[in-house]
Order: structure tokens, then C-alpha cells, then sequence
């Protein structure tokens, strides 16, 4: 009987975010199909999604602490890592983010790992130079680049990486993350999330607000411009980070006041896609938004900016609309026309829920990766 590939898939931490929750999918998906021997390991190990990793049953995730690339404590958590990998024999690693594509290829190298497969998410805008010529540099030792959407592969491409080390695979959802039980009361949902519930429409943006790179700003002030033509309509923020308090000073500014919510961080995104009317996106760069993936799912229309690859998900006109990066006045149009026709709304809505099902499933998630894995594992 051939020996299961013994897999190691390494994250910063367990904080809710994108690249973590992609992590934890990506482990129980890998190991729900039984073709593999599942390891996960981390930066930090903390955060609310650690809980659900460690019900996984793949027994202590290791945590490699780092304080620099550049010191002592650097040397001892690679000599740490690369004792780990081969006390487990790990075959494959995957690591999810800057910090781990540096760290664990490295390690990986050193270990003699057979397969080192990299990830990249984004176009660019989150990194500084130096950063972004660091993690270059590691993809040298990688048999692969995992790119998360077509325009992040290009963007690579691009920038120096060969392609034929370059391999898409979009990211998954479990659809089940934004499924409503039937008869789900709007009234109820509303007081659970603390909404009001006189609230008219609902126009909704899930993201983090830790990075102005998400462009909150560019939804507030088409949220003015809504709110103008459409004063019943309420904008809900869900999302946490240090930029809070100035984008709550900076919507009291536009005199949205009350029709402005900032809920922070969201545990129940299911039943606040539920209630919203339109789902949007303004980020100013991207690799495939996860949110997006799940306003599909949840069958909503969108409304987002046209960047990253937010375009191989969503197609203007036929399952929501792509506006240039900053333009908040066609952005407003778009929410206002949605708001005043809901019936093609729902049409939109439907279109997405299709699209996502086909498309972006876990289950294509895992198939895609599978292909990934086999086709560089020697003798697969």
C-alpha cells in the first residue's frame, strides 16, 4: 500500500481574516478526501478561528514565533521547523502568506522537502519593496506559486516568476457558511445583529478595517450619494481594525449619522447577507475576495470595484457590476438603481449563487488543489 503525502500547510495565525479561513477550509477538505496525511502549523498560534482548527483533530498545531527575519530568534525557529518536517516527513508544503512562503519554503529547503509549493493573494499594495523583494526571492526555492485568481498569476508573471511555476486554483467556499434555516423572520435577524428594525434597505460591506487598502472611504461617499436619493436606506459596516474611529468621524462628516452602522467584527455573516439588499466591495487592490465569494453564495447582488480578480467572479451586468477603483458617483448609481428595482436585483443575486455553486465550490477548491499536489509529487 503507497504511503498517504504527508502534507503541511502553515498560516500566520487564526485571526479571522481571508487567508485564514481559506487555511482551516483548505485542512478539512484535504483531509475529509483521506488521500492525505493533514498538518497544520503557525506564526502565532492564537485567534477565533484557532477554536474550530483544532477541532479538526490533527492533533498540536506548532507555533514558530518569529520577532524578525533578520535575527537570533530566527535561526532557532528554522532549525524548530526543520526538525519538524522531517520527524513528520512532511512531502508537500503550502504555506497561505508572506510571512510563512518565507519561513517555511526556507525551512523546507534546508529539510529537503519534496514538493514546496508557495502562495500568493493579492496584486501588490499590502508590502513594502523590500518585503515584496524578500518574498521574491523565496519563490526561487519553490516548485510552484499558488496564485488565487488568473490576474494574481499574471501579476507574478509580470514581476519576474517563470510561468510554468505558476498555477491558479480560486478559492472555495463551503456553502454552508451563509445558509439560513427556512423561515428565518428578517425581524429577528435584525435584532440579533442590533439593527433597527425600521430599517429600509440594507447596503452592506464586509471587510477589515485595518488596511486603508479596503477603501472604506470610497463606500461612504457613495453611501452619501444613496442615502441622497434613497434616505430610508441604511449602510452597514461589518468588519474590525485600527481604522474604526477615523472612518466613524469621517461618515459623521458626510452627515450619514444614524443611517450608518459599524458592527465590527461579524460571527454571523449568513444572517446579515440574509438581510441585506445589496453586498459591496470598494477595495483598491485584491487577489480574489473572499467576501465576494460569500455575497454569491448568499445570493446577493454586487456591487464592487474592478480590481484583482474580483472580474473572474463577477460579470458586469449579468451577475452584478464592476466600477473603476475610486469611483464612488457610478458606484452609487449602480447601489441606487439595485435599491429601485429589486426586482432585477434578485436576477443578479440568482446569477451569482449559480455562479459560485459551479465554480467556486470547496468541493472545486479540493479538486483543483488535488491536481496541484499530483502533479508535482514525484511518482503520483
Amino acid at each position: 500500500m503507497l504511503k498517504r503525502p504527508n502534507v503541511l500547510i502553515m498560516v500566520d495565525s487564526f485571526d479571522m481574516g481571508g487567508a485564514e479561513g481559506q487555511t482551516v477550509l483548505l485542512a478539512r477538505l484535504l483531509l475529509e478526501s483521506g488521500r492525505y496525511g493533514v498538518h497544520l502549523a503557525c506564526l502565532r498560534r492564537e485567534g477565533v478561528l484557532l477554536k474550530e482548527a483544532e477541532q479538526l483533530g490533527l492533533g498540536e498545531i506548532p507555533e514558530f514565533r518569529l520577532t524578525s527575519f533578520y535575527d537570533r530568534n530566527m535561526l532557532i525557529q528554522l532549525r524548530r521547523l526543520i526538525s519538524y518536517l522531517r520527524e513528520q516527513q512532511i512531502d508537500v508544503v503550502h504555506p497561505q502568506s508572506f510571512y510563512t512562503n518565507v519561513f517555511c519554503i526556507l525551512g523546507a529547503t534546508l529539510a529537503r522537502v519534496p514538493v514546496r509549493i508557495a502562495f500568493r493573494g493579492d496584486t501588490g499594495g499590502w508590502r513594502s519593496a523590500v518585503q515584496d523583494s524578500v518574498e521574491r526571492w523565496s519563490y526561487r526555492f519553490a516548485h510552484a506559486v499558488h496564485a488565487n485568481s488568473e490576474a494574481v498569476r499574471e501579476f507574478l508573471i509580470r514581476d519576474g516568476v517563470p510561468a510554468r511555476k505558476v498555477f491558479t486554483v480560486h478559492n472555495g467556499l463551503d456553502m454552508s457558511r451563509v445558509a439560513i434555516p427556512a423561515g428565518t423572520r428578517r425581524e429577528d435577524v435584525l435584532l440579533s445583529l442590533g439593527l433597527p428594525l425600521e430599517a429600509g434597505s440594507l447596503v452592506t460591506i464586509v471587510a477589515n478595517m485595518r488596511h486603508e487598502i479596503k477603501n472604506h472611504r470610497m463606500f461612504l461617499n457613495a453611501a452619501h450619494l444613496v442615502h441622497t436619493e434613497v434616505p430610508e436606506a441604511k449602510f452597514v459596516l461589518a468588519g474590525e481594525g485600527e481604522l474604526t474611529e477615523p472612518l466613524k468621524t469621517f461618515s459623521r462628516q458626510l452627515g450619514l449619522g444614524s443611517s450608518a452602522y459599524f458592527i465590527g467584527r461579524c460571527e454571523k455573516v449568513a444572517e446579515l447577507l440574509f438581510v441585506s439588499d445589496v453586498c459591496v466591495l470598494s477595495s483598491r487592490a485584491e487577489g480574489f475576495s473572499n467576501s465576494i465569494l460569500e455575497y454569491m453564495a448568499a445570493g446577493r447582488p454586487i456591487v464592487a470595484t474592478d480590481v484583482g480578480g474580483i472580474r473572474e467572479a463577477i460579470s458586469h451586468g449579468d451577475s452584478g457590476y464592476l466600477v473603476s477603483s475610486g469611483d464612488h458617483v457610478t458606484m452609487a448609481k449602480h447601489i441606487i438603481n439595485l435599491l429601485k428595482d429589486p426586482l432585477h436585483a434578485r436576477t443578479l443575486g440568482e446569477r451569482c449563487f449559480q455562479i459560485v455553486q459551479e465554480r467556486f465550490s470547496d468541493q472545486a477548491q479540493l479538486r483543483n488543489t488535488q491536481a496541484l499536489y499530483d502533479r508535482l509529487l514525484p511518482g503520483a
